[in-house]
Protein backbone atom coordinates (compact mmCIF):
# COMPACT_ATOMS: atom_id res chain seq x y z
CA UNK A 1 0.00 0.00 0.00
CA UNK A 2 1.31 3.40 -0.96
CA UNK A 3 1.85 6.00 1.73
CA UNK A 4 0.83 9.61 1.11
CA UNK A 5 4.51 10.57 1.02
CA UNK A 6 5.24 7.90 -1.60
CA UNK A 7 2.29 9.06 -3.69
CA UNK A 8 3.40 12.69 -3.52
CA UNK A 9 7.01 11.86 -4.38
CA UNK A 10 6.07 9.56 -7.27
CA UNK A 11 3.74 12.11 -8.85
CA UNK A 12 6.19 14.95 -8.16
CA UNK A 13 8.88 13.05 -10.13
CA UNK A 14 6.41 12.34 -12.95
CA UNK A 15 5.34 15.99 -13.13
CA UNK A 16 8.91 17.25 -12.97
CA UNK A 17 10.43 15.09 -15.69
CA UNK A 18 7.66 15.14 -18.29
CA UNK A 19 7.82 17.31 -21.38
CA UNK A 20 4.77 17.60 -23.59
CA UNK A 21 1.79 17.43 -21.27
CA UNK A 22 -0.51 14.76 -19.93
CA UNK A 23 -0.19 12.14 -22.66
CA UNK A 24 3.59 12.32 -22.50
CA UNK A 25 3.29 11.41 -18.79
CA UNK A 26 1.76 8.01 -19.55
CA UNK A 27 5.07 6.12 -19.96
CA UNK A 28 6.50 7.64 -16.77
CA UNK A 29 3.30 6.89 -14.82
CA UNK A 30 3.24 3.33 -16.11
CA UNK A 31 6.88 2.74 -15.22
CA UNK A 32 6.57 4.31 -11.76
CA UNK A 33 3.13 3.07 -10.69
CA UNK A 34 2.74 -0.26 -12.50
CA UNK A 35 6.27 -1.56 -13.07
CA UNK A 36 8.25 -0.08 -10.17
CA UNK A 37 5.74 -0.05 -7.31
CA UNK A 38 3.10 -2.51 -8.53
CA UNK A 39 0.31 -0.30 -7.18
CA UNK A 40 -1.77 -0.96 -10.32
CA UNK A 41 -2.03 -3.72 -12.89
CA UNK A 42 -1.68 -2.96 -16.60
CA UNK A 43 -5.43 -3.42 -17.03
CA UNK A 44 -6.25 -1.08 -14.13
CA UNK A 45 -3.85 1.50 -15.56
CA UNK A 46 -5.50 1.28 -19.00
CA UNK A 47 -8.95 1.65 -17.40
CA UNK A 48 -7.79 4.77 -15.55
CA UNK A 49 -6.40 6.25 -18.78
CA UNK A 50 -9.74 5.64 -20.49
CA UNK A 51 -11.72 7.11 -17.62
CA UNK A 52 -9.41 10.13 -17.31
CA UNK A 53 -9.80 10.93 -21.00
CA UNK A 54 -13.58 11.05 -20.70
CA UNK A 55 -13.59 13.40 -17.71
CA UNK A 56 -13.46 17.18 -18.11
CA UNK A 57 -10.29 18.89 -17.00
CA UNK A 58 -6.57 18.36 -17.27
CA UNK A 59 -5.75 14.79 -18.28
CA UNK A 60 -2.66 14.44 -16.07
CA UNK A 61 -4.49 15.81 -13.03
CA UNK A 62 -7.42 13.47 -13.73
CA UNK A 63 -5.03 10.52 -13.86
CA UNK A 64 -3.29 11.58 -10.65
CA UNK A 65 -6.59 12.16 -8.85
CA UNK A 66 -8.06 8.83 -9.86
CA UNK A 67 -4.92 6.85 -9.00
CA UNK A 68 -4.49 8.67 -5.68
CA UNK A 69 -8.16 8.12 -4.80
CA UNK A 70 -7.94 4.45 -5.73
CA UNK A 71 -4.87 3.92 -3.56
CA UNK A 72 -5.54 6.22 -0.57
CA UNK A 73 -8.98 7.79 -0.90
CA UNK A 74 -9.57 11.55 -0.93
CA UNK A 75 -6.26 12.45 0.80
CA UNK A 76 -4.44 10.32 -1.79
CA UNK A 77 -6.22 12.12 -4.63
CA UNK A 78 -5.33 15.56 -3.25
CA UNK A 79 -1.68 14.64 -2.57
CA UNK A 80 -1.26 12.98 -5.98
CA UNK A 81 -2.65 15.96 -7.88
CA UNK A 82 -0.56 18.39 -5.82
CA UNK A 83 2.58 16.36 -6.47
CA UNK A 84 1.77 16.09 -10.16
CA UNK A 85 1.11 19.78 -10.85
CA UNK A 86 3.45 21.55 -8.41
CA UNK A 87 6.65 21.50 -10.48
CA UNK A 88 4.96 22.16 -13.86
CA UNK A 89 3.24 25.21 -12.36
CA UNK A 90 6.55 26.51 -11.00
CA UNK A 91 8.28 25.86 -14.34
CA UNK A 92 5.50 27.60 -16.28
CA UNK A 93 5.69 30.59 -13.94
CA UNK A 94 9.46 30.81 -14.39
CA UNK A 95 9.15 30.49 -18.18
CA UNK A 96 6.40 33.10 -18.32
CA UNK A 97 8.50 35.54 -16.30
CA UNK A 98 11.57 34.94 -18.47
CA UNK A 99 9.80 34.61 -21.82
CA UNK A 100 10.28 38.22 -22.86
CA UNK A 101 14.06 37.77 -22.51
CA UNK A 102 14.16 34.63 -24.66
CA UNK A 103 11.41 35.41 -27.17
CA UNK A 104 12.84 35.27 -30.67
CA UNK A 105 16.10 33.69 -29.51
CA UNK A 106 17.14 31.24 -32.27
CA UNK A 107 18.77 28.85 -29.80
CA UNK A 108 15.64 28.59 -27.65
CA UNK A 109 13.47 28.11 -30.76
CA UNK A 110 15.81 25.37 -31.99
CA UNK A 111 15.63 23.61 -28.60
CA UNK A 112 11.82 23.61 -28.70
CA UNK A 113 11.83 22.32 -32.29
CA UNK A 114 14.16 19.52 -31.19
CA UNK A 115 11.90 18.56 -28.29
CA UNK A 116 8.82 18.08 -30.53
CA UNK A 117 9.83 14.70 -32.05
CA UNK A 118 10.75 13.40 -28.61
CA UNK A 119 7.30 14.32 -27.30
CA UNK A 120 5.69 12.53 -30.26
CA UNK A 121 7.73 9.42 -29.48
CA UNK A 122 6.83 9.62 -25.79
CA UNK A 123 3.15 9.68 -26.73
CA UNK A 124 3.40 6.99 -29.45
CA UNK A 125 5.27 4.41 -27.36
CA UNK A 126 2.51 3.83 -24.79
CA UNK A 127 -0.11 3.73 -27.54
CA UNK A 128 1.41 0.49 -28.82
CA UNK A 129 1.69 -0.96 -25.30
CA UNK A 130 -1.92 0.01 -24.54
CA UNK A 131 -3.09 -1.53 -27.82
CA UNK A 132 -1.64 -4.85 -26.68
CA UNK A 133 -3.30 -4.58 -23.26
CA UNK A 134 -6.63 -3.60 -24.89
CA UNK A 135 -6.39 -6.70 -27.12
CA UNK A 136 -6.25 -4.74 -30.38
CA UNK A 137 -5.52 -7.31 -33.07
CA UNK A 138 -5.29 -7.37 -36.84
CA UNK A 139 -9.03 -8.14 -36.86
CA UNK A 140 -10.16 -5.10 -34.89
CA UNK A 141 -7.36 -2.57 -35.50
CA UNK A 142 -9.58 -0.86 -38.06
CA UNK A 143 -11.73 0.59 -35.26
CA UNK A 144 -9.19 3.07 -33.81
CA UNK A 145 -7.89 3.84 -37.31
CA UNK A 146 -11.39 4.72 -38.57
CA UNK A 147 -12.06 6.74 -35.39
CA UNK A 148 -8.84 8.74 -35.85
CA UNK A 149 -9.57 9.35 -39.53
CA UNK A 150 -13.13 10.49 -38.79
CA UNK A 151 -11.84 13.02 -36.29
CA UNK A 152 -8.79 14.14 -38.24
CA UNK A 153 -9.93 14.17 -41.86
CA UNK A 154 -13.68 14.69 -41.60
CA UNK A 155 -13.75 16.85 -38.48
CA UNK A 156 -16.23 14.60 -36.66
CA UNK A 157 -16.47 15.52 -33.00
CA UNK A 158 -14.72 13.04 -30.69
CA UNK A 159 -17.88 12.98 -28.60
CA UNK A 160 -19.81 11.37 -31.48
CA UNK A 161 -17.00 8.88 -32.09
CA UNK A 162 -16.92 7.93 -28.39
CA UNK A 163 -20.72 7.57 -28.28
CA UNK A 164 -20.73 5.44 -31.45
CA UNK A 165 -17.92 3.26 -30.10
CA UNK A 166 -19.72 2.83 -26.77
CA UNK A 167 -22.99 1.86 -28.47
CA UNK A 168 -21.16 -0.42 -30.89
CA UNK A 169 -19.30 -2.10 -28.03
CA UNK A 170 -22.52 -2.58 -26.08
CA UNK A 171 -24.33 -4.10 -29.09
CA UNK A 172 -21.36 -6.34 -29.89
CA UNK A 173 -21.16 -7.45 -26.25
CA UNK A 174 -24.87 -8.34 -26.30
CA UNK A 175 -24.33 -10.26 -29.55
CA UNK A 176 -21.48 -12.26 -28.00
CA UNK A 177 -23.55 -12.87 -24.88
CA UNK A 178 -26.42 -14.19 -27.00
CA UNK A 179 -24.03 -16.47 -28.96
CA UNK A 180 -22.70 -17.93 -25.68
CA UNK A 181 -26.23 -18.63 -24.44
CA UNK A 182 -27.06 -20.44 -27.71
CA UNK A 183 -23.99 -22.67 -27.35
Amino acid sequence: MASLGQLFWSFFKIGTFTLGGGYAMIPLMEKELVDRHGWLTNEEFLDIITLSQTMPGIFAANMAAHIGWRLRGVPGAVISVLGNVLMPILIILALAMGLRYFQGNPLVEAIFKGIRPVVVALIAAPVFRMAKIAHITRYNCWIPVVAALLIWLLGVSPIWVILAAGIGGFVYGKYLEKKEVEL
